[in-house]
């Protein structure tokens, strides 16, 4: 597999809202995440946010009454995905919180995914889902790819791991 950039990782997604207190709440007590220092340089309104090995960095709106309204859920629209260790307490605690959500499933070889989608304050579609079940296959034929569900996945590693296996004697 090819890297022509040498990327390693997934860093952050910017987001603009309409709220910065508002979103930073809302990704705090519904998605766990941690707010972190961002650059004392930037001139304008925003916060950074961390965890899960990824950043989401939200940025004030200019004009927050421009922005586009949310629509209805919609599970095909561009949207942001988690996984989860039990959908159960994903969907019980969405209740408890009084958030709107669509359940979906997907099956694909006798595996079944099931996915929850919901909006965060902003319109923005977020998904949780048990996706770590679905092998994931290269179209090349190769053999299937371990999911990386932890901090600091690197495909390149499983894919060597894959052609040089480790044995280890006791």
């Amino acid at each position: 597999m090819e890297n022509p950039l040498q990327l390693k990782s997934l860093n952050h997604i910017s987001l603009v809202c309409r709220s910065l207190e508002r979103t930073v709440d809302f990704y705090q007590k519904v998605l766990g995440f941690v707010p972190v220092r961002r650059p004392g340089s930037f001139d304008f309104e925003g916060a950074w946010l961390f965890n899960y090995g990824i950043g989401i960095h939200l940025l004030q709106a200019e004009d927050p009454h421009q922005m586009p309204a949310a629509g209805g859920i919609n599970p095909k629209d561009n949207h942001i995905s988690f996984q989860c260790e039990s959908m159960a307490t994903v969907e019980k605690k969405l209740e408890e919180m009084e958030i709107e959500y669509v359940k979906s499933r997907v099956e694909e070889g006798g595996i079944y995914v099931d996915q929850i989608f919901f909006h965060d304050p902003d319109g923005l579609m977020i998904e949780v889902c048990n996706c770590d079940i679905l092998p994931v296959i290269p179209l090349d034929g190769g053999a299937p790819v371990l999911q990386c569900s932890r901090m600091n996945c690197n495909l390149k590693h499983h894919v060597q791991q894959q052609q040089h296996p480790t044995t280890v004697t006791l």
